[in-house]
């Protein structure tokens, strides 16, 4: 896995020195026969896509393990890769399965482990010597995150139960209790270690791939850690927790756009005290792993390093938190320093300060313009196309927002009427106006969601935030893209100088 090094080096510098254009599309929404899409022959071709419509940038959620409500924001790693996204089709391809997985669709995530677990058994016997070196250069070199990830892993499945539930020998990592654990559960710690050889392996081939044809590939960071996972398990001096494991206090953001009540997410917040003191190490090797599997990377709730909403773990809602002032100003000039060619987004939606706008500037991170906020409010709004500059990304919508069709058909009379007022009464169908006016816009990248490239309704949307139910299911079928879109898109992209 040295290739991690070399193909990071690909990733392009001074992002916004010239116009690009991109669409947003997590990978568990690409088509495929399993629950949700993964690395295989789909994600080829949907790079193969994005050339063809002139688009340069994929926008990817995160991509760490989901828990029970699949949301790519709260992951149980911040380092290890997503075990439903692996390809079995490769799997099959590479030998190592003596049987296929069962034919029957969408391929459950059950049959999905299993197959892994007999990849492993094959891997043992049957790869390569080249590919037997590969694997244990990987966990060489990633085991300073991967031993602690597979053991907690392991203790999930054995204990069934949040790692704070966990014997107490277990919860605070006593050195005999993880010992005895490394030996009764070794066959599943090996397995977990394959199946993050494996998810590395794929991803870095489709980074390689994307790169080869001009596609960049754009991740996503959360700000904050879930609770049940194995960085929070493993370094609980950086959170803070009560001394059972509980947290003291929760993260989220308070009453505004998206919830009356604001949202509580429910991560433990942080000890940026401890942070600062250690370097801020823990920042600096998240981002370290994250700029090797993406070119630049959306920093998530970016106002959150300036100052962050702390909600009493008790209340129920957000409503009752309240701002603490965070030391993003100081994280920022040492992550800098420590990977001085880290190319960021800085997602800056929501209360936004003046202090948080000078902390963006000063280290000249692009922001976020989104159009579905733009008409409201008159002309001094910030989201209006005539207010971008050059050093921002444009988006028609996030993963966040509705559809830009299920936006426009929401709106009531007056605001549709100013929407269609403003851009000039196109005669092209919802929503391509807006499409064409983020490609238009000076902002030298615009991102467009696939479900606004299909021109589909509010029923297709991603997630509402502040709800758990119904979200991040969303499946993109190539029946529903029309012969012609590829070339609609890239005649714009040209129109627009974005190609």
């Amino acid at each position: 896995m040295d290739e991690i090094t070399e193909i990071s080096n690909l990733s392009s510098h001074q992002l916004l020195t010239r116009r690009r254009a991109g669409i947003l599309l997590h990978i568990t929404s690409l088509p495929g026969n399993g629950v949700v899409g993964d690395l295989g022959s789909h994600a080829y071709r949907f790079v193969d896509f994005l050339v063809s419509a002139g688009m340069c940038v994929w926008q990817i959620l995160p991509i760490g393990p989901t828990m029970h409500d699949n949301s790519p924001y709260q992951s149980s790693s911040m380092y290890a890769g997503n075990p439903r996204l692996i390809s079995i089709e490769m799997l099959e391809e590479k030998g190592w399965l003596d049987e296929k997985p069962a034919e029957a669709e969408p391929l459950s995530d059950e049959t999905k482990a299993y197959a892994i677990k007999l990849a492993w058994e094959g891997f043992k016997e049957r790869a390569s010597e080249e590919d037997q070196a590969d694997f244990h250069r990987f966990t060489a070199e990633q085991g300073w995150w991967l031993e602690d990830y597979a053991l907690f892993q392991a203790l999930r499945v054995e204990e069934k139960c949040c790692w704070w539930d966990w014997h107490q020998t277990l919860r605070d990592r006593e050195p005999q209790g993880l010992a005895m654990a490394r030996a009764r559960l070794k066959p599943l710690i090996e397995v977990t270690r394959f199946e993050q050889y494996l998810f590395y392996t794929q991803w870095l081939n489709l980074k390689r791939y994307a790169n080869e044809k001009g596609v960049l590939l754009f991740g996503d960071v959360p700000i904050f850690v879930a609770h049940d996972s194995a960085e929070v398990w493993a370094h609980r001096e950086f959170f803070d927790l009560l001394d059972d494991g509980h947290p003291r206090v929760v993260a989220g953001v308070p009453p505004d756009y998206f919830s009356e009540t604001g949202q509580r997410w429910g991560n433990p917040l942080y000890r940026w005290d401890v942070m600062e003191a250690d370097g801020f190490s823990f920042w600096i090797n998240r981002l370290k792993v994250q700029s090797t599997l993406f070119d630049f990377l959306r920093i998530d709730h970016f106002r959150g390093f300036e100052a962050y909403w702390e909600i009493p773990a008790s209340e129920e809602t957000a409503v009752n938190g309240h701002w603490v002032t965070a030391p993003g100003e100081r994280l920022f000039g040492k992550l800098y320093e420590a990977l001085p060619h880290l190319e960021l987004v800085a997602e800056d939606l929501g209360i936004i300060t003046p202090e948080v706008e000078a902390m963006r500037k000063a280290h000249n991170l692009p922001g976020m313009k989104i159009l579905q906020f733009a008409f409201s409010g008159g002309a001094d709004n910030p989201y209006l196309p005539f207010h971008h500059t050059r050093d921002c990304v444009v988006y028609t919508g996030t993963h966040d927002n509705d559809t830009t069709l299920g936006w426009y058909t929401s709106l009531d009379d007056a605001s549709r009427e100013f929407v269609d007022d403003y851009l000039g009464r196109s005669k092209e169908v919802m929503p391509w106006p807006v499409i064409r006016s983020a490609l238009s816009s000076r902002a030298n990248l615009a991102i467009i969601p696939m479900q606004d490239v299909l021109g589909l309704g509010g029923e297709h949307r991603m997630n509402t935030p502040g709800t758990t139910e119904g979200n991040w299911g969303w499946r993109l079928s190539w029946e529903q893209v029309e012969h012609d879109t590829a070339e609609r898109l890239l005649h714009r992209n040209r129109i627009y100088g974005r190609c």
